[in-house]
């Protein structure tokens, strides 16, 4: 069970009506919005931030966010997240081999020197301490302008926030974004861990 349970869909319309978005992204509204919507300021204010987050207004693709923020989620150790991320990094037209290989994005050929640099960013941001410095900086400014970093940090900043709710809330995980796990990650070791409904 997660720490708080989450509400119905039609709890609160306004937030029902934005969580739409959600179905494009994943195919369903996460268990994690409908625990926000018990204050619904909340869960619509993290919605609208979601939407902001993931526009592409440069050159930072709709699958490199989610593969950022699955290095991101991957780092801090949020299986909940990077359930999601590999699933919704798969809906926006991430190469198969990249989805086959992320683990080895550092490596594998199907990731570009550009791709190497934004998920390097990701990993360096993600951990505690900070580890992002210079040479992190020069890599990202050999590929990427400011407003496309500012993209990238947009992406690993929101799922800070959502690693920290969806671990301490234990987040019960959907059936697809397991399905989507099992397929990508399920060799090296993914589970759902606290977010089988079973944990508190």
């Amino acid at each position: 069970m997660a720490l708080v349970t989450p509400l119905s869909p039609e709890h609160d319309l306004e937030t029902k009506a934005l969580a739409e978005f959600f179905n494009e992204t994943l195919g369903f509204c996460p268990n994690s919005v409908l625990t926000m919507q018990r204050r619904p300021a909340i869960s619509k204010a993290f919605i609208n931030l979601n939407k902001a987050v993931m526009a592409n207004e440069g050159h930072v693709t709709s699958a490199l966010k989610r593969m950022i923020a699955w290095v991101s989620s991957n780092a801090t150790g949020c299986r909940y997240c990077q359930a999601h991320a590999i699933r919704a990094a798969e809906r926006y037209g991430a190469e198969q081999e990249q989805l086959d290989n992320i683990w080895e994005y550092r490596t594998h050929p199907a990731f570009s020197d550009a791709e190497r640099a934004a998920l390097d960013f990701s990993l360096a941001a993600s951990q505690v301490p900070n580890a992002v410095n210079a040479d992190i900086k020069a890599e990202l400014y050999k590929h990427w302008d400011e407003g496309e970093i500012v993209e990238m940090l947009g992406v690993i900043s929101l799922f800070g926030y959502l690693n920290r709710w969806n671990d301490s809330m234990g987040t019960d995980i959907e059936d697809g974004a397991v399905e989507s796990a099992n397929e990508y990650l399920g060799k090296h070791g993914w589970e759902k861990g606290k977010h089988a409904g079973n944990t508190y």
